[in-house]
Protein backbone atom coordinates (compact mmCIF):
# COMPACT_ATOMS: atom_id res chain seq x y z
CA UNK A 1 0.00 0.00 0.00
CA UNK A 2 3.23 2.15 0.85
CA UNK A 3 3.87 1.50 -2.75
CA UNK A 4 1.06 2.84 -4.20
CA UNK A 5 0.56 5.78 -2.04
CA UNK A 6 4.19 7.31 -3.63
CA UNK A 7 3.20 6.19 -7.16
CA UNK A 8 0.63 8.42 -7.09
CA UNK A 9 2.03 10.96 -5.59
CA UNK A 10 4.75 10.88 -8.33
CA UNK A 11 1.47 10.55 -10.68
CA UNK A 12 -0.13 13.92 -9.22
CA UNK A 13 3.24 15.58 -9.00
CA UNK A 14 3.66 15.13 -12.76
CA UNK A 15 0.76 16.15 -13.91
CA UNK A 16 0.78 19.73 -13.57
CA UNK A 17 4.07 19.52 -15.74
CA UNK A 18 2.62 17.66 -18.09
CA UNK A 19 -0.30 19.89 -18.50
CA UNK A 20 1.95 22.80 -19.16
CA UNK A 21 3.97 20.75 -21.80
CA UNK A 22 1.10 20.12 -23.78
CA UNK A 23 -0.97 23.31 -23.35
CA UNK A 24 2.63 25.42 -24.62
CA UNK A 25 2.82 23.03 -27.42
CA UNK A 26 -1.09 23.66 -28.69
CA UNK A 27 -0.16 27.27 -28.05
CA UNK A 28 2.31 27.32 -30.47
CA UNK A 29 0.58 25.54 -33.00
CA UNK A 30 -2.18 27.71 -32.70
CA UNK A 31 0.15 30.73 -33.64
CA UNK A 32 1.09 29.36 -36.21
CA UNK A 33 -0.45 30.22 -39.52
CA UNK A 34 -1.48 27.20 -41.79
CA UNK A 35 -3.43 27.39 -44.80
CA UNK A 36 -4.72 24.64 -47.41
CA UNK A 37 -4.48 25.52 -51.33
CA UNK A 38 -6.17 22.95 -53.20
CA UNK A 39 -4.75 23.79 -57.07
CA UNK A 40 -6.55 22.37 -60.44
CA UNK A 41 -3.62 22.05 -63.23
CA UNK A 42 -3.88 22.58 -67.02
CA UNK A 43 -3.34 18.38 -67.76
CA UNK A 44 -1.14 19.39 -70.60
CA UNK A 45 1.62 21.44 -68.33
CA UNK A 46 1.37 19.17 -64.92
CA UNK A 47 5.46 18.32 -64.85
CA UNK A 48 6.18 21.92 -65.96
CA UNK A 49 3.82 22.42 -62.82
CA UNK A 50 5.38 20.24 -60.68
CA UNK A 51 9.46 21.49 -61.51
CA UNK A 52 7.82 25.13 -60.68
CA UNK A 53 6.26 23.96 -57.46
CA UNK A 54 9.20 22.02 -56.07
CA UNK A 55 11.96 24.68 -56.81
CA UNK A 56 9.49 27.29 -55.11
CA UNK A 57 8.98 25.51 -52.37
CA UNK A 58 12.41 24.50 -52.08
CA UNK A 59 13.31 28.21 -51.80
CA UNK A 60 10.78 29.09 -49.34
CA UNK A 61 11.43 26.47 -46.90
CA UNK A 62 15.49 26.64 -47.50
CA UNK A 63 15.68 30.84 -47.38
CA UNK A 64 12.91 31.88 -45.04
CA UNK A 65 13.02 31.47 -41.39
CA UNK A 66 9.09 31.96 -41.20
CA UNK A 67 8.03 28.82 -43.54
CA UNK A 68 7.76 26.51 -40.98
CA UNK A 69 6.95 23.12 -43.75
CA UNK A 70 5.49 23.29 -47.15
CA UNK A 71 3.88 20.13 -48.60
CA UNK A 72 2.71 19.46 -51.82
CA UNK A 73 0.65 15.91 -52.89
CA UNK A 74 -1.74 15.24 -55.68
CA UNK A 75 -4.62 13.03 -55.99
CA UNK A 76 -3.94 9.69 -57.30
CA UNK A 77 -7.23 9.12 -59.26
CA UNK A 78 -6.96 12.98 -60.65
CA UNK A 79 -3.14 13.88 -60.68
CA UNK A 80 -3.67 17.52 -61.70
CA UNK A 81 -5.77 17.92 -58.09
CA UNK A 82 -2.74 18.91 -56.80
CA UNK A 83 -3.25 19.83 -52.40
CA UNK A 84 -0.64 22.12 -50.62
CA UNK A 85 -0.35 22.17 -47.18
CA UNK A 86 1.28 25.18 -45.80
CA UNK A 87 2.58 26.26 -42.14
CA UNK A 88 4.24 29.63 -41.00
CA UNK A 89 5.39 30.47 -37.95
CA UNK A 90 3.20 33.57 -38.23
CA UNK A 91 0.50 35.38 -40.33
CA UNK A 92 3.48 37.91 -40.47
CA UNK A 93 5.73 35.32 -42.04
CA UNK A 94 3.44 34.28 -44.82
CA UNK A 95 2.93 37.67 -45.54
CA UNK A 96 6.99 37.90 -46.00
CA UNK A 97 6.73 35.03 -47.90
CA UNK A 98 4.08 36.49 -50.58
CA UNK A 99 6.36 39.23 -51.37
CA UNK A 100 9.98 37.18 -52.00
CA UNK A 101 11.70 36.69 -55.04
CA UNK A 102 11.09 33.37 -55.05
CA UNK A 103 7.40 33.25 -54.61
CA UNK A 104 6.73 35.92 -57.12
CA UNK A 105 9.06 33.87 -59.93
CA UNK A 106 6.51 30.98 -58.91
CA UNK A 107 3.51 32.52 -59.14
CA UNK A 108 4.74 33.91 -62.57
CA UNK A 109 5.75 30.81 -63.77
CA UNK A 110 2.61 28.66 -63.26
CA UNK A 111 0.09 31.70 -63.93
CA UNK A 112 -0.72 29.54 -67.35
CA UNK A 113 -0.94 26.32 -65.90
CA UNK A 114 -3.45 27.02 -62.70
CA UNK A 115 -7.01 26.62 -63.85
CA UNK A 116 -8.70 26.57 -60.22
CA UNK A 117 -6.91 27.61 -57.23
CA UNK A 118 -8.70 27.55 -53.72
CA UNK A 119 -6.89 28.29 -50.68
CA UNK A 120 -8.31 28.01 -47.10
CA UNK A 121 -7.32 28.97 -43.71
CA UNK A 122 -6.96 26.08 -41.20
CA UNK A 123 -6.38 25.47 -37.55
CA UNK A 124 -5.36 22.66 -36.34
CA UNK A 125 -6.52 19.78 -34.15
CA UNK A 126 -3.47 17.74 -33.87
CA UNK A 127 -0.35 17.86 -34.98
CA UNK A 128 1.58 14.76 -35.07
CA UNK A 129 5.35 13.69 -36.60
CA UNK A 130 8.58 11.79 -35.67
CA UNK A 131 11.66 12.90 -35.90
CA UNK A 132 14.47 12.22 -38.40
CA UNK A 133 16.97 9.96 -36.29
Amino acid sequence: MGTKRVQRGKLLFLIPFIMTVLSSQNAIAQNHYMRIARVVIDSAQLENYKAALKEGMHAAVSKEPGVLRLSAVYDKEHPTHVTVFEIYASEDAYKLHIQTVHFKKYKEAVKNMVKSLELTDVLPIALESKTKE
